[in-house]
């Protein structure tokens, strides 16, 4: 699958094609279903089916200010997409110039030369998000593509949303955010050095800077790493600021069981499946030991009554 950073319109060899419009930060079961319907028109009409995402999201443009809450990589929404069957990933750069654009420019200068856009029924584009689908059909109608608005998807008697979903992950239900998401939500970093205080208690950690995405509670929690090579480990991770160590510091630090390899300097994905506890301060170093032991054991049992295929995929 083709990755393009645009600020123009699409390339020849990809006009024609049926694209899905969103920021689809999460790729949630409602996403699912709009790029479903964008791949499923292109493939019928023979047709180049392409996704369209946001980076930086408006949110973050607007408000820059604002806490972390990404729940999705560009490199996991390349992946996701590519599963999906897409043939291309169009990343919009969400900047000044792009801000301005009125709806109909933005049609004129982004999607001029396909034959459809798929969107969810509450997209808004344009400067001032002066578009909506019904802006975008008549625009459509001018310049020669349809459009279709997917109605949202539903679970639970509630409608599917990244921020359900990020609700979920900052109360530390994972079984939620996983049955919205379809698969766990997932943190992808490199593993860096630290301050070996886990490997001095028997129980070493690979250690990543959260960055960008959204903060799940604070706590321990029941995980699985991805390598590169698509390799799987189990293991027990916490997620905070180490509040048994000064000076406190944000990281996610996840053990790997029966895992005795070098992992600095590679590029892993931390699955979330289960919430174990909060992070708390111990009397002791000993103390400290004595309770890590017990997460990893907690751990193991959570994972191992995982139902077959519950991992994100590539």
């Amino acid at each position: 699958m083709e990755r393009l950073d645009l600020t123009g319109q699409v390339p020849d060899r990809l006009r024609g094609g049926v694209i899905a419009l969103g920021n689809f930060d999460g790729f949630h079961r409602g996403h699912q279903a709009v790029v479903g319907r964008a791949i499923a028109r292109a493939r019928a009409n023979g047709r180049p089916a392409l996704v369209a995402t946001f980076d930086p999201h408006p949110v973050r443009f607007f408000t820059p200010d604002a806490a972390p809450f990404r729940l999705t990589s560009l490199d996991q929404r390349e992946r996701l997409f590519a599963a999906a069957g897409a043939d291309a990933m169009i990343v919009f750069p969400f900047d000044a110039a792009l801000a301005s654009l009125t709806a109909e420019e933005f049609v004129q200068h982004r999607l001029a030369g396909l034959s459809g856009v798929v969107t969810g029924e509450d997209f808004t584009f344009g400067r001032g998000r002066g578009g909506n689908i019904g802006v975008l059909a008549e625009l459509g109608r001018r310049h020669g593509f349809e459009s279709e608005a997917v109605s949202p998807v539903s679970e639970g008697g509630e409608t599917v949303s990244s921020s359900r979903i990020r609700q979920a992950l900052q109360d530390g239900d994972c079984e939620t955010a996983t049955r919205l998401l379809t698969r766990p939500f997932a943190i992808e970093g490199i593993v860096q050095h630290g301050d070996k205080n886990g490997r001095k208690l028997g129980f070493p950690t690979a250690n990543i800077d959260i960055g960008p995405y959204l903060r799940p509670r604070y706590g321990v929690y029941a995980v699985k790493g991805r390598r590169a090579d698509g390799t799987m480990l189990d293991g027990a991770a916490n997620m905070g600021v180490r509040p048994q160590f000064d000076p406190p510091k944000e990281l996610l630090e996840p053990h790997f069981f029966d895992f005795h390899g070098d992992l600095y300097g590679e590029r892993i994905e931390i699955e979330f499946h289960a919430y174990i506890r909060p992070e708390a301060r111990f009397d002791s170093l000993e103390v400290l030991m004595e309770q890590m032991a017990i997460d990893c054991d907690e751990a193991r049992r959570r994972l191992a009554q995982l139902k077959p295929g519950r991992s994100g995929g590539r």
